[in-house]
């Protein structure tokens, strides 16, 4: 228990050194707004990875969805800002809710699926959301909304995205984390065992969901504009691709895998004609030479509650269908 202490209060140390460091930076003018604008876009995007992790990695579904829940977290929070004129945080919280409460809905129906099934049916279900929110006046259509308030700080971003990584990370820690490890290693040996796996999955569906509404709502208050075409189905590829080059199952690997994509797009800016095309050789280079990703199953202590990430053989040694 002393190391287990030892590990996540250094972790904590860390991240607040890490906070405390780009803040001097920030009010010095060292960093100037456009370092600020990719210090939150890497933010944004580790939420997104880390919650994907957690179902992809994790309990093992294809889910190609992700985009969808972050639109729902997006609109729920501008309405709520714009509309009603409600403190920031709280719209934040109750757009996590809302995201939350369709991932169960869209995952009780369709976690019985596996494997290419269930990716045609999140992707489904993100290209759904897009449409209405298309032909839905009320949220401005193919227009979308505008006049967002900027509202969503270094500091406000840095803190809801040391919630996202503590809260998955220890629930991946949790008895109930390793049970979906568990479903990921062998769902019918699971069910033999007792795990309850639709529940579980939905469970860690709606978690993903919570927290990608969220990431949603914190990027339409810093970018001030959202509309359907920025939450498509390359949107939900961008973030998946970002947990698979980290390292599938990796919390530490989904961080890293967000923040090499961010830079690399952000560098890659100045060449429109080439991006693509550098972009899409580094990913072939990257699954050649290391398919397992950037980590693999390994990462760093400070991010975890042990000194390895939980690999496959732990999940079945640890008992954890009890």
């Amino acid at each position: 228990m002393k190391k287990i202490n030892k590990s996540f209060w250094i972790g904590i140390i860390f991240s607040v050194m890490l906070y405390i460091v780009i803040q001097v930076l920030l009010t010095t003018g060292i960093f100037d707004d456009v370092m600020e604008s990719t210090l939150i876009l890497i933010c944004i995007n580790v939420m997104l990875a880390v919650s994907l992790n957690l179902i992809n990695g994790i309990t093992g579904q294809f889910s190609i969805g992700h985009a969808g829940f972050m639109s729902i977290g997006a609109y729920v929070s501008s309405i709520l800002t714009l509309n009603f004129e409600m403190p920031f945080v709280l719209a934040l919280v109750i757009s996590g809710l809302v995201a939350a409460f369709f991932g169960v809905l869209i995952g009780i129906p369709t976690l019985r699926l596996n494997g290419d099934y269930l990716a045609i049916a999140t992707l489904g279900f993100g290209e759904i959301i897009r449409i209405v929110l298309l032909n839905t006046e009320y949220v401005g259509g193919a227009s979308g909304l505008s006049g967002i308030p900027n509202q969503t700080t270094w500091t406000i971003m840095f803190l809801f995205t040391l919630v996202t990584i503590v809260v998955i990370n220890n629930f991946i820690r949790s008895t109930h984390g390793r049970a979906c490890i568990a479903i990921r290693e062998n769902e019918i040996a699971a069910e033999a065992m007792g795990i309850n796996t639709t529940l579980y999955k939905v469970i860690a569906f709606s978690l993903g969901a919570l927290f990608a509404g969220i990431a949603g709502g914190l990027s339409a208050h810093k970018f001030y504009v959202i509309n359907p075409g920025s939450f498509n189905f390359l949107k939900s590829f961008e973030i998946l691709v970002m947990v698979v080059l980290g390292g599938l199952g990796s919390t530490s690997g989904a961080i890293v895998g967000a923040i090499v994509l961010t830079v690399l797009f952000t560098v890659l800016q100045e060449y429109p004609e080439l991006r693509m095309i550098i972009y899409s050789a580094i990913l072939i280079l990257m699954m050649i030479f290391r398919p397992k990703g950037l980590l693999g199953s390994s990462g760093f202590s400070f991010l975890k509650w042990s000194k390895k990430e939980v690999k496959p053989s732990d999940s079945i040694n640890s008992g954890s269908a009890s």
